[in-house]
């Protein structure tokens, strides 16, 4: 047999073997999902995001045709069922629920961490983005003539050393954007972290503190009450929620662009067909009025993004907390 028939041979092997080999790999994409999948939770049960993920998972399933199972696995500041899933099978059957905690902030703030972000997950659509606000207790500003961010900021020039701000815990959202308020405008207030955003809103009704950054569907319910007043949103773009509050850099500071948002990620290596259909059936399930509401309810409007949009923004957001989280000086562990 000569060089060339060899060669021919060879080649008729390789792509036979090669077509071989991907028959079940297609076959198993082509009858996914064949059974249930597992979808994690990072935090612990009964909070908002784990009310969005079953009631996703519910209409989700559906379209699937496939039971959705979720399971709480909470610490670490999420990094525990973040991890496990990235661990996992690269098949579509574990999925997690990621945030920006587990997925832009902690791996600046955590000296080591058991997943990469980018390279362990293959991200399926964004579910939920809403801004913190910045919010100071009606009482406080009465008092001291804080109607916006600039008479907060005049106060806090006048008054050194005297204004203290809450947060919900060192690394969290507000402790960040605490940080970045000062950093940003060179104004002096210490950092008061508390376990949570419920003491730490009443250190600020008891005048403890005398702002912070919430969440805005957590702060909702205590600017419609008159107990605080909402001075400015965090992100880029206004709240149709809170219509009357400018943003951030409305008011005078550049480059604050902060939000809280989760959204679904299955294991890195995960075939693409699989996310296709994981990200179909869950852009569905957003569009049901249940979903909806539920997102209304926590301040969001966000429509499904394309896994890569998402991957996008995965990449964006890290890029920016690095920086965050260094002029935060914050650190766990």
């Amino acid at each position: 047999m000569n060089q060339t028939k060899r060669t021919l041979l060879k080649s008729a092997l390789a792509t036979l073997m090669g077509a071989t080999l991907l028959q079940p790999v297609m076959a198993q994409e082509k009858s996914y999902p064949s059974k249930p999948i597992t979808f994690v939770v990072p935090y612990s049960p009964g909070g908002p995001l784990d009310g969005v993920a079953r009631l996703l998972a519910e209409h989700a399933g559906k379209t699937l045709k496939q039971t959705i199972i979720v399971e709480n696995k909470p610490g670490a500041g999420g990094n525990i069922g973040a991890g496990m899933v990235a661990r996992a099978k690269p098949d579509g059957y574990s999925i997690v629920m990621g945030a920006v905690a587990t997925h832009a902030i902690n791996p600046w703030l955590y000296k080591s961490l058991s997943y990469d972000p980018v390279k362990d997950f293959e991200p399926v659509l964004l579910v939920s983005e809403v801004p913190n606000v910045l919010v100071v207790s009606t009482a406080f500003s009465d008092k001291n003539n804080i109607k916006d961010v600039a008479s907060l900021l005049e106060y806090a020039k006048s008054n050194p050393g005297k204004l203290n701000y809450a947060s919900g815990g060192n690394g969290s959202a507000g402790h960040l954007a605490g940080e970045l308020l000062k950093q940003r405008t060179g104004i002096d207030a210490v950092h008061v972290p508390y376990q949570g955003a419920s003491p730490a809103k009443l250190s600020l009704l008891s005048d403890q503190t005398q702002f912070m950054f919430d969440n805005l569907a957590s702060a909702l319910p205590l600017v419609n009450d008159g107990k605080v007043r909402a001075l400015a949103l965090t992100t880029k773009a206004t709240s149709d929620i809170m219509k009357d509050v400018p943003t951030m850099e409305a008011s005078g500071i550049k480059d604050f662009d902060i939000s809280t948002w989760f959204g679904i990620f299955a294991t890195g290596g995960t075939p693409d067909a699989v996310v296709n259909t994981l990200h179909q059936a869950f852009a569905t399930a957003m569009q049901d009025e249940a979903v909806k509401k539920q997102l209304l309810t926590m301040g969001s409007d966000t429509q499904p993004s394309a896994p890569e949009e998402f991957a996008a923004k995965v990449k964006s957001e890290m890029a920016k907390y690095k920086e965050i989280v260094k002029i935060s000086g914050a650190t766990a562990q």
